[in-house]
């Protein structure tokens, strides 16, 4: 296992194919920093240029929280300039998770808060222990969530349901979590790590190819009406079906062994 360190509170380890990228400020309980959001921004960019990166997995270093969301401390002490000069970094931050273009899986335990739902949300699947607690609070101290928690949580679980989460600013356990929808996979405490590193090499013993094309269409189909989604699918099968990938998984399944996929 390989290990490369972005920044001071970034860091990526390799499992084969798995590319887990860890949120490494434990002491703040991964509170997001400018700092912290600029490494970030910059392994997710690292991340989607690497073609033996098939799934990402974000996870916490922290044993109290996955993240707690926006520095506060640090925002306390911005003038109104200071807040718009941080405002893309933050972003950066936030987009960089949602564009990966491969499976991601958010390994959730403890707090995650605000931006730290965010970014779980950001991710295509979110494994959840039994000790998390979830929530948008952000208009409690006269913000709005601004890390993609307005647009991706009602995709989610609905808008009405969305619309009662952002507005009481309610934190919600691990089991009404899944219940709602707000994650997908409740496992026990201190299991979320491993059962996420589990299913995403699951995942990543499919096509790479096809990963990421299923995710393309996944994403940009979202939205769509079902005449334009289908277009959106053909495109992506079309990119699919005529790379290297195909041929290797049709022979691999009628010679019964493993494939070896080209990637490309």
């Amino acid at each position: 296992m390989s290990e490369e360190r972005y920044g001071e509170f970034v860091l990526v380890r390799r499992h084969g194919y798995v590319a887990e990228l860890v949120l490494d400020r434990p002491k703040a309980m991964n509170a997001v920093s400018t700092e912290m959001a600029r490494s970030l921004a910059a392994a997710c960019a690292a991340l989607a240029a690497d073609r033996d990166a098939r799934v990402v997995v974000l996870t916490s270093s922290s044993e109290r929280a996955f993240c707690v969301g926006a520095d506060l401390k640090e925002r306390n002490s911005f003038s109104d300039a200071d807040l718009v000069r941080q405002r893309p970094t933050a972003r950066g931050a936030y987009t960089g998770v949602l564009e990966l273009p491969v499976p991601t899986i958010a390994a959730v335990h403890g707090f995650a808060l605000g931006g730290g739902f965010e970014l779980a949300l950001a991710c295509d699947l979110i494994v959840a222990d039994a000790t998390a607690v979830v929530g948008l609070p952000e208009v409690s101290v006269g913000v709005i969530p601004g890390g993609g928690g307005t647009q991706l949580l009602p995709r989610r679980v609905g808008a009405a349901r969305a619309a009662e989460l952002i507005f009481t600013a309610r934190r919600v356990d691990a089991p009404e979590a899944a219940a709602l929808g707000l994650v997908d996979q409740l496992t026990e405490a201190g299991q979320d790590r491993e059962d996420a590193l589990a299913l995403a090499a699951k995942i990543a013993a499919n096509s790479p190819v096809g990963l990421r094309s299923a995710k393309r269409a996944l994403r940009l189909g979202m939205g769509l009406d079902l005449r334009a989604g289908l277009e959106v699918e053909d495109a992506a099968w079309r990119a699919t079906a005529f790379s290297g990938d195909r041929p290797e998984g049709v022979a691999a399944f009628n010679e019964k062994r493993a494939p070896q996929w080209p990637g490309e």
